[in-house]
């Protein structure tokens, strides 16, 4: 027999494929990947903010960060405690300005912190 009833008595190897070139494979893998975050035990989860809407001080509840809409450029801004303007702003809830608790529920609601 020779060469060829060598090559023929082998058995033939299956190629094997990149994940590239197994296109369905990589969707299935990620939503499996993604899937499998939700029944992971998360240790804390932060709740969403509470905003304080209403008219009035909300300073007693604790809520002393001021929320301000720019009446030039319209740019919702909040004031901390001991920045330059904090004493000189004043929120008007019925032009939508607002008192929050937190600098963490200001940014969440789409203010940015004042530069000054």
């Amino acid at each position: 027999m020779g060469l060829q009833g060598q090559k023929a008595s082998q058995p033939r190897r299956r190629r094997r494929r990149s994940l590239l070139e197994q296109r369905a494979l990589i969707p299935v893998l990620l939503y499996g990947v993604s899937a499998a975050s939700y029944f992971i035990p998360q240790s804390e989860q932060h709740p969403l903010p509470t905003v304080h809407r209403l008219g009035g001080s909300s300073a007693a509840d604790g809520c002393n960060i001021k929320g301000n809409i720019s009446v030039e450029t319209g740019e919702r801004i909040y004031h901390l405690p001991g920045q330059r303007y904090y004493n000189e702003t004043i929120v008007n809830p019925a032009k939508g300005e607002r008192w929050f608790c937190s600098q963490w529920e200001a940014w969440w609601a789409g203010w940015r912190k004042s530069k000054v």
